[in-house]
């Protein structure tokens, strides 16, 4: 009888044995996991008033978590009626139409690809930011999360050149690695936050081609300022990487032109600072989707996009983070009904672009697409 225990036990030691090492190769064999933090990046990041010593950190206390009673309940809510919370229909992709965005090299003008995906032209530079063209914004996990749009990778072949790539955080959602593959030799420079070199580096993308930056820290691109502002929110793609790359938005400043864009994040003071030492702006491009109770201070609510819009004076309030996934138990509508009756009610101005529409400032139009669509 003991000889069957022990070689029972042994078993079970051995099964659990095989899938920790089963486990352990496929986040170090797959790359969508990106690349691993070293102690020398560690030692580079005591610079920095975001790293406490072990990990980044937001300007106010941040809770992320959720408790381990309410997680069964989360699953349910996220896995049940969620055809319901999708469009009834894939929604179409305005075709790419590289000559005429060629065509004039002065004037402003940017197309939103969905979610936080944003093509900009300014001062005649090219700028592409959180370029996740792929399919599926959960890559590795046990639940799949499919684009609302079919074959969005094929538009990276179609795209000019890149004059740069910017990144506001490591999220698969943000950072894909099959966008990044295609986007390989047709990029200029990549701008990613303190941290999130490493994943391109194992992506194979040298490393003089890539400049990390901390809050505040900016950069010129021919007539172009480029600065890297906080936003409340987290970061990281494996099992024990949380909060070890840091995460924020972008600001874009020329002599004719000035944009936000905010990146993931709940509502903070930060937005107001943003205003005062960089605003006014005259497009806002702001957060507005994937938002729950659960997780409101890393996510914000549309009323208060439409107040962050007010915060950085904003001429003009567009929402993103929205328009290709269901990563929440709202409706895909919901974000954007929210932000327009806010909007009304505060007299902000916003602007709600078709899915890869080109829009340029001298063709602003109050258009909302979305509205009769189920």
């Amino acid at each position: 009888m003991k000889r069957k225990l022990l070689r029972a036990v042994k078993m079970i030691i051995a099964i659990v044995a095989i899938f920790v090492i089963g486990v352990v190769a496929y986040l170090y064999i797959n790359p969508q996991f990106g690349g691993s933090l070293s102690s020398t990046e560690k030692e580079s990041f005591k610079s920095s008033k975001q790293w406490d010593g072990s990990k980044f950190i937001n300007q106010s206390e941040t809770n992320m978590d959720v408790s381990l009673s309410e997680m069964p309940g989360l699953i349910k809510q996220m896995l049940s009626g969620r055809a319901a919370r999708d469009p009834k229909e894939n929604l179409a992709m305005e075709t790419f139409n590289g000559e005429a965005w060629q065509k004039d090299t002065a004037a402003f003008q940017f197309i939103w690809f969905g979610h936080s995906v944003g093509l900009m032209k300014m001062a005649g530079k090219n700028l592409l930011i959180d370029p996740m063209f792929g399919g599926d914004a959960s890559p590795v996990g046990p639940m799949r999360t499919k684009r609302y749009t079919d074959s969005t990778l094929r538009l990276v072949e179609q795209l000019p050149f890149i004059d740069a790539v910017l990144i506001t955080h490591d999220h698969y959602d943000h950072l894909d690695y099959d966008s990044f593959k295609k986007l390989r030799g047709k990029v200029g420079h990549y701008y990613v936050p303190l941290g999130v070199k490493r994943h391109l580096l194992r992506w194979e993308i040298a490393d003089k081609d890539i400049t990390e930056f901390d809050w505040w820290q900016n950069t010129q691109l021919g007539e172009v300022t480029m600065t890297f502002v906080p936003s409340r929110h987290f970061s990281g793609r494996g099992l024990s990487d949380r909060a070890k790359s840091l995460w924020g938005g972008w600001t874009f400043t020329s002599p004719k032109h000035r944009v936000f864009w905010s990146g993931d994040g709940g509502y903070d003071a930060h937005f107001k600072t943003i205003g005062q030492k960089l605003g006014p702006f005259d497009w806002a491009f702001l957060e507005c989707g994937q938002y729950n109770e659960n997780w409101h201070e890393i996510h914000m609510y549309p009323e208060e996009s439409i107040q962050a819009a007010i915060d950085v004076k904003a001429k003009t309030a567009i929402p993103i983070h929205w328009g290709a996934f269901t990563l929440a138990m709202h409706t895909w509508q919901d974000p954007v009904q929210r932000f327009t009756q806010e909007a009304k009610a505060k007299n902000v101005n916003i602007a709600m672009p078709q899915l890869g529409e080109v829009v340029r400032f001298d063709e602003e139009e109050e258009t909302f697409w979305w509205e009769g669509m189920k």
